[in-house]
């Protein structure tokens, strides 16, 4: 049997070129499938991008939301604590007049034997170099002045502070022509140091109980 070389060779050229088709074709369908997954994962993807994306959107404006109503309620509870405020501070200052009423009408013997009349004892008004208003109680009688400073209890740091509003006073009142003759501090109980500082000031100290 002859062998046919040319047609062996033309047999195997075939079989070659078909199974370069077919592996092409194998090839092809492999990056169809890649593409699609591909694609379907981003869409998949994109699509949680998005409802993340809707969800913080979502978040802020609860947040903003959150932020509005808790600065309306701060800006309202401001509101309240500030007329709290006033209010307390008007009930303080009743009260502390009415206190230092009470101080003085318990010590008005002593007061007297110094020549002070109760009734004539008035308010002073200053402001201090930085435009602070202070009030300091005074009476006047023939063109001199006694500064009183009336203390439930009166500490060092009341001691001090009366000494340097008197200076203010005095500044005042000799304008006015009106000299200070005396400083007289009216506490039920006041602290030893106290004492001490006030005398060494030359302060009139009028008490009930020295607290050691």
């Amino acid at each position: 049997m002859k062998l046919d070389w040319d047609k062996l060779e033309e047999v195997v050229e075939r079989a070659v070129r078909k199974a370069r088709t077919e592996e092409l074709k194998d090839v092809s369908e492999a990056l169809k499938m890649l593409a699609e997954y591909v694609k379907t994962g981003f869409e998949a993807t994109n699509k949680a991008l998005e409802g993340l994306l809707k969800s913080v959107e979502e978040l802020r404006k609860a947040v903003d939301e959150m932020r509005k109503t808790y600065d309306e309620r701060f800006k309202s509870h401001e509101e309240q604590l500030k007329r709290i405020e006033v209010a307390l501070g008007s009930i303080g200052r009743r009260w502390g007049r009415d206190l230092e009423k009470m101080v003085l009408e318990i010590f008005r013997e002593a007061l007297e034997r110094r020549g002070i009349e109760l009734g004539k004892v008035e308010k002073l008004t200053l402001e201090d170099g930085e435009g602070v208003r202070l009030e300091i109680d005074v009476y006047i009688h023939d063109g001199r002045a006694h500064l009183i400073e009336v203390k439930s209890r009166a500490e060092l740091a009341h001691v001090e502070w009366f000494s340097q509003r008197a200076k203010l006073a005095a500044e005042a009142l000799a304008k006015q022509g009106k000299k200070v003759e005396r400083l007289i501090l009216v506490a039920v109980h006041v602290d030893e140091e106290a004492l001490e500082r006030a005398r060494q000031l030359g302060i009139d100290v009028i008490y009930g109980n020295v607290l050691g």
